[in-house]
């Protein structure tokens, strides 16, 4: 049986195991760094607080953190007959770049989730936006529909504001949907990381919503230190396998940006690197999918950079993460880029060899959920051993929950 066979016959039944609900953080504590931290090291399982993760940090390590800001990305629409449309952005396809999305000043087409599409019937949708003393006509154009995804264009009716204003100004932040509540004034500053710059996510990297300016001075200290890269979190990272195998699950693809100082700073570093959520693993990882790439093919174009979910399993190439990274350099300096940026639909399964990661900072993950299946591939089976004690010991679940730190 080869490799990819193996993976691809992998059981997602060996995912599961019991949650109960009243496990589930429904909101976050009070303060960002007093969750408990369970680390677990080579085996061993030491139960902690959060704020005193630099205790457990190596000396001279670096910390990858993903810098993506969640968006207002629920937009909610009332037809005349009074039924209600929620629209609700994934990501742009006209700008597709996230940054000039948000810049545009008269319209833009992005991929959309909607609510009561069956009452949609294809007249525009109109909303009435409020910013400042203002009043802006916004619309909504059903174009066509892709398998759950809607492509809408939305346009305005004045040029003074662009599309990053005016959701901020009418949409709704996401939160996961198996809190089971609506989005509370609490999530707008709760459901982000300190850190979070770059618009573009519908859900949280929650690995980082522990850290706060005080345990970034902690760590500091012991010259640990940060690197950020980005990643767009997007809806699918809420899709549990539902497939039998592995092998027929499709992973979702999200964009990665790196920019030349993020991978100097990688091929700079001599320490442990440590990745800071299942989002900043899977940039990593792929950055390095990326360089082997480079490796066979020094003329590769924008649009054949995306990381094929199987790709690691497939790919008779194999180089050293500093061989990769150096690739990825040269590239860049070739081609005269400040960043890269690609899409990722990388599955990390048991059978993976971590070539860049070597710990992470994570919470504790939905049962058969592609981030548990990550999670396994790092640590093993000894996953099962983590969870039970986190449950035994009253730990909280999911993404307003207690935090792992997993060092080899």
């Amino acid at each position: 049986m080869s490799d990819l066979t193996k993976v691809f016959s992998l059981n997602a039944h060996e995912l599961d195991y019991n949650l109960p609900d009243e496990r589930i953080a429904k909101y976050p504590l009070e303060e960002r760094d007093l969750s408990k931290l369970l680390v677990w090291q080579s085996g061993e399982i030491i139960d902690s607080k959060f704020k005193s993760l630099v205790d457990f940090i190596p000396d001279n390590s670096l910390l990858v953190f993903n810098n993506t800001k969640v968006i207002r990305a629920r937009l909610n629409f009332k037809k005349s007959t009074g039924a209600s449309i929620e629209i609700f952005c994934l990501d742009p396809i006209e700008p597709a770049d996230y940054q000039i999305a948000f810049q545009q000043r008269h319209s833009c087409v992005w991929n959309c989730m909607v609510g009561n599409l069956k009452k949609w019937k294809g007249e525009n949708l109109e909303l009435y936006i409020k910013v400042g003393e203002e009043a802006v006509l916004f619309t909504a154009e059903k174009l066509s529909k892709d398998g759950t995804a809607v492509q809408v264009r939305f346009s305005w009716d004045n040029d003074k504001y662009d599309f990053a204003t005016l959701i901020e100004a009418a949409g709704i932040l996401p939160i996961p949907p198996y809190l089971h509540r609506e989005t509370e004034e609490e999530d707008i500053e709760r459901y982000q990381t300190v850190y979070s710059k770059e618009k573009g996510s519908v859900a949280a990297p929650t690995a980082g919503l522990h850290f706060t300016e005080h345990i970034f001075d902690s760590l500091a200290s012991k010259n640990v230190e940060r690197a950020e890269l980005t990643l767009h979190v997007g809806a699918g990272t809420f899709k549990p396998v539902q497939s039998e195998t592995i092998g027929e699950h499709e992973m979702h693809a999200e964009q990665v940006i790196a920019t030349r100082s993020f991978v100097e700073k990688l091929i700079g570093n001599k320490g442990k690197l440590i990745a800071v959520g299942t989002t900043s693993i899977r940039s990593l990882e792929s950055l390095y999918w990326l360089g082997v790439k480079l490796h066979g093919n020094k003329d590769l174009q924008a649009h054949d950079m995306d990381i094929e979910q199987w790709l690691p399993y497939k790919s008779p190439s194999k180089i050293s993460a500093q061989e990769s990274l150096q690739e990825i350099l040269s590239y860049m300096s070739a081609n005269e880029l400040d960043s890269i940026a690609f899409h990722t639909k990388i599955i990390i399964v048991s059978s993976y060899e971590f070539s860049i990661v070597e710990g992470m900072v994570t919470n504790f993950h939905q049962p058969q959920s592609t981030l548990l299946l990550l999670i396994s591939a790092f640590i093993g089976d000894d996953w099962k051993r983590v969870y039970q004690h986190a449950l035994d010991n009253g730990y909280r679940f999911l993404s307003y929950g207690d935090s792992n730190l997993f060092l080899k």
